[in-house]
């Protein structure tokens, strides 16, 4: 059996598809039986519980010869980092309990970092909590910055005509859409080829700036006059709380940015076929072209 966390998320999904579809037993993890229910038409087990809970999360792991462990993104907690800690102290301890041997940890790009990228340090904090668990392989994916993270200029677009963020608009990174890091840590479970603690950075098929992107997302939307602003961190993070979140979480976020300016969120891999994925931008941006519309 191998156990799917986030599996209703972008990464989570793709994984246990992709295990599916390889004849793998798959369990898959959530909060709401409802939106597992497409897995389980598929022929995934259903597991309802929450990831903060260690107990539950030892139960379902029980048994498992590979798990997909992440903590989803929900920036709607008062302290993130906190957040961050509490499921990630409950998937290590479950991992232990349960005597699980393989594992594959979605992290991010910049995790070697202990400070000063933001919400990443929590990935951070969670590769070294696992790296201590002895008679465990362990297999850090860090992912470039995520495509599907653009959606949320959707708004922006609407209203100014504008994508924006407080990050470089020239400064290219490596760009990857979820789907390729679900397949990739699909593979790797099939596989279960990892032995001891080991980083597999994800890079997205070539390094794009977010000015680059703005005028390939304008291409498939038909719109020339689409630009890329910067916007000052002060500025980004009332946003931020204007949007519902707390001036501690929206800080943590903001710092990200200022990491990724600041050149720690950076890729620190040689860009080779195994860490390279098929998406393109062009690709996504039809993609998302099509979301714009409605």
């Amino acid at each position: 059996m191998h156990v799917v966390t986030g599996a209703t998320g972008n990464t989570g999904r793709v994984v246990a598809e992709t295990l599916l579809a390889a004849g793998k037993d798959v369990q898959v993890i959530g909060r709401s039986e409802e939106r597992l229910r497409p897995l389980v038409d598929k022929g995934a087990e259903a597991f309802v519980g929450s990831l903060d809970d260690a107990q539950a999360m030892t139960i379902a792991f029980s048994g498992a010869v590979g798990v997909y462990a992440m903590i989803p993104a929900r920036f709607d907690v008062a302290d993130y980092r906190v957040y961050q800690r509490q499921i990630g102290e409950s998937l290590t301890a479950a991992i232990h309990e349960a005597g699980v041997k393989h594992v594959v940890n979605l992290s991010s790009m910049g995790a070697q970092h202990a400070q000063g990228t933001g919400v990443v340090v929590g990935l951070h904090e969670q590769e070294e909590r696992l790296n201590r668990l002895g008679n465990v392989n362990v297999l850090h994916l860090r992912p470039g910055f995520f495509m599907e993270n653009l959606y949320h200029s959707v708004g922006t677009i609407r209203a100014m005509g504008v994508i924006g963020w407080p990050m470089q608009g020239d400064k290219a990174a490596p760009m990857i859409a979820a789907r390729d890091i679900g397949t990739y840590a699909a593979e790797r479970l099939v596989k279960l080829d990892f032995s001891g603690k080991s980083v597999r950075e994800l890079l997205g098929p070539r390094d794009v700036s977010l000015e680059e992107v703005t005028r390939a997302i304008g291409a498939a939307m038909g719109r020339d006059d689409l630009s890329y602003v910067q916007h000052p961190y002060e500025e980004a993070e009332e946003a931020l709380v204007g949007m519902g979140m707390t001036t501690t979480t929206a800080r943590q976020l903001v710092d990200l940015y200022r990491g990724f300016n600041d050149g720690l969120v950076a890729a620190t891999e040689a860009r080779s076929v195994e860490n390279t994925t098929p998406t393109s931008i062009e690709e996504f941006a039809q993609t998302f072209a099509q979301v714009f519309k409605g």
